[in-house]
Order: C-alpha cells, then sequence, then structure tokens
C-alpha cells in the first residue's frame, strides 16, 4: 500500500504534492548545483560557468557548478540522472553524455532518455575538416575525389575513440565513400595537431576555436566545416553539406533535470535560460568560444536528443566502432 501511494504521489509531478516549494511560489528557496561531467577549464565548463552566472541573477539563488569528471563523462551524468527531481540538481549534459556514450558502450548507468528531464539546448558547434599542407589538395572538390579514388594514405586524428571528432570522420568515410580513411586516436587535440602539421597523420575534424589559429598561419589547410551551413569566422570555407547532403555534425551542450523534476520547474528553468541566452553580451561570450547559443523548448531538446541518438546508432553500427 505504501509503494503504490508513494508512486502515485510521484505521478502528480505538477502538483503541490510534488513540489510544494513551488506550488507556493517560493522555489527556488535555496541554492542550486550544477553537476558538469568534465573538468574544469574544458568548454562545457566554460559554458556552465556563464550559465549558472546567470541563472543565479534570474532565479535569485547561487548556482553552484561540481565537476564529477571520470569514464568520458559517465560518473557525472550517472550523478545527474539519481539526483532527486526536485529542481536542485541540475546537470550539463553533451553529445557524448547523451547521444554517442549510450549508443558506444555495452553498460551505461543510466538511460540518457527516461532518466533525464530535457530543459533547454545550449550551444551548438561545428568542427572543422583541416588537412596537412603536404597533401595535394587545396579545396573540398579535390579532397573529396582524392579521398574517394584512394590516391594515397588517409589516416583521420581524433582526441579518442567513440569522440565526436572520431565519429565525425566515421561519418565523413561512410558518406564519401572514402574507403581507405584509417582512424588514429590521441589522447588530446595538442599532439594530434602536431602530427597533422608534420604530416604523420593527413586529416582531423576539430573544433574550429582549435584549428583556425593553424589554419591562420599557414600550418594546416582549412578544407571545410561540418555544420549545415558556413560559419561566419570561416565563410570561405564550404560546409561538407554543399557536396554530401545532410552531412551535419555539431557537438553540443545542453541542460537537464532528473527525470519526474515537475513540469512547472523545467518551465521556469527553461524561461530563465531562454531570457539569459538572448543577451547580447552572453550570445558574444557563448561565440567567442567558437560555439552557437540554442535554447529552444524542452520539447525542441527531446526530439533533437532523439535525432541525434538515432544519427550516432548508425554510424556507430555501420562503421563497427568499438568502445
Amino acid at each position: 500500500m505504501r509503494l503504490t501511494r508513494r508512486t502515485a504521489l510521484i505521478g502528480l509531478s505538477g502538483t503541490a504534492l510534488a513540489c510544494p516549494a513551488f506550488a507556493q511560489g517560493t522555489y527556488p528557496s535555496r541554492s542550486l548545483r550544477l553537476i558538469v561531467p568534465y573538468a574544469a577549464g574544458g568548454q562545457s565548463d566554460v559554458v556552465a560557468r556563464i550559465l549558472a552566472d546567470g541563472l543565479g541573477r534570474a532565479l535569485g539563488q547561487s548556482v553552484v557548478v561540481e565537476n564529477r569528471t571520470g569514464a568520458g563523462g559517465i560518473i557525472g551524468a550517472e550523478a545527474g540522472a539519481r539526483a532527486d527531481p526536485d529542481g536542485y540538481s541540475l546537470t550539463v549534459g553533451t553529445i557524448a553524455t547523451h547521444a554517442i556514450i549510450p549508443v558506444l558502450q555495452p553498460r551505461v548507468p543510466y538511460d540518457h532518455i527516461r532518466d533525464f528531464a530535457p530543459i533547454a539546448l545550449l550551444i551548438r558547434q561545428p568542427l572543422m575538416l583541416a588537412v596537412t599542407p603536404i597533401l595535394p589538395v587545396s579545396n573540398l572538390d579535390e579532397f573529396l575525389a582524392y579521398a574517394k579514388e584512394g590516391r594515397g594514405p588517409l589516416s583521420f586524428g581524433s582526441s579518442g575513440i567513440g569522440t565526436s571528432l572520431h565519429l565525425a570522420g566515421e561519418m565523413f568515410k561512410l558518406r564519401a565513400g572514402a574507403d581507405t580513411m584509417e582512424h588514429v586516436p590521441y589522447r588530446g587535440s595538442g599532439p594530434m595537431m602536431n602530427d597533422l602539421i608534420s604530416g604523420q597523420i593527413q586529416l582531423t575534424f576539430d573544433a574550429p576555436l582549435t584549428t583556425l589559429p593553424f589554419v591562420q598561419n599557414g600550418q594546416v589547410r582549412g578544407i571545410a566545416v561540418t555544420s549545415p551551413t558556413r560559419l561566419a569566422a570561416a565563410s570561405d570555407l564550404p560546409a561538407v553539406a554543399e557536396r554530401l547532403p545532410g552531412f551535419d555534425v555539431q557537438s553540443w551542450t545542453a541542460l537537464f533535470a532528473p527525470a519526474r523534476t515537475p513540469q512547472p520547474v523545467l518551465d521556469r528553468l527553461n524561461s530563465a535560460v531562454t531570457g539569459l541566452w538572448g543577451q547580447p553580451d552572453v550570445q558574444k561570450r557563448l561565440r567567442d568560444l567558437g560555439a552557437e547559443p540554442a535554447a529552444g523548448t524542452p520539447a525542441d531538446l527531446t526530439n533533437f536528443v532523439a535525432s541525434e541518438t538515432g544519427k550516432w546508432r548508425e554510424v556507430v553500427r555501420a562503421a563497427n566502432v568499438r568502445p
């Protein structure tokens, strides 16, 4: 009987029973925790701190960033999934924790759909296709022909197996029919870029913020970007989609709460994020990171995560990617 009653109470997520503080107009009445599944200083952490600062002002309560690192983001994501669904523990999820890891790893200690309530997409960030200057190509058309015809070795670097950089290369290999492309994982972008400059590998997909300085210095050659349209910061580079329709690879970050968080709380948080992300100074800070502000509704994020999950599941299976 107790179990039945408890289940019924949980189901009343939009009522005063599920969130009395909100029903009384006092949410939030204390500080919030924002779990980031990655180390301090990385892009997800920087975005989280911009978010925490703005949310704190909008909600009238401090928002404390908590970096819970390990297992490529799994530890932090699990902590967010297991938190109390009261609106006081939020999680910064990414393309890794909420799209790639769930379809790549055989066992994940959380369900990225059932265990989370979406709040808002935060940012999207395309990648840049760059090649070593030694490669005898100067534009996307020439590179596609070179790759498809297998004229020479084509090793592509990434920051690790199962990262968006890796799977971008695998998707390109599949869509372009570039059967000779081979993946070389690195422990980070630094050593990977060194090998690209020297010609030890021939290409990579990496964030524009990382790649552009090397392109501008002439150390590597920018070929294309992976967003559906061109980037303002590199408008001379075509989108891969101009030659391979539908090609779209963008890293992303989003805000989630634990499942069963009351809908009025989610709506309040979404409204705060939307207002914050609409501020010109915040948009500038995000674009200076090479990211595009996103926002949108919880329903938008639900559909987006489902789409991303399906896309990367297809790539992982087709490319036979193993963790």
